[in-house]
């Protein structure tokens, strides 16, 4: 109980500063996402993600494969198959990717700061 309300306290305190990235900050710890690949195919091929996060492709396939922005700014290194790579959210990351040997194979970060 006593937890509880401290952190109540400390989110309104923060909410009464205006700063919105410390509010932020206090109440979303980043998060773990994993994207597999599997019949040629990124599961799920849409997610929701923020600056901080990290993603995990792991290559579930027997061809090998990558993850890469359609504007070239990132990409994982080759997964083979049972291989697995994993890359943090920054600011100004591009959310559309493809991959390079199966240009075919598309999907999208939705990226919130």
């Amino acid at each position: 109980m006593h937890r509880r309300r401290f952190l109540q306290t400390s989110v309104a305190a923060l909410a009464a500063t205006g700063s919105s990235s410390a509010l932020h900050a206090a109440t979303k710890a980043p998060t773990h996402h994993d994207i597999t690949i599997y019949r040629f195919k990124f599961v799920p091929d849409t997610l929701d993600v923020r600056v901080g996060d990290t993603i995990t492709w792991q290559n579930k396939d027997i061809a090998p494969h990558t993850a890469t922005a359609n504007d070239d700014s990132w990409t994982t290194d080759e997964l083979g198959k049972r291989q697995s790579q994993t890359l943090t959210v920054t600011a100004g990351m591009s959310g559309d990717y493809y991959c390079v040997y199966h240009p075919h194979m598309k999907a999208k970060l939705t990226i919130a700061s």
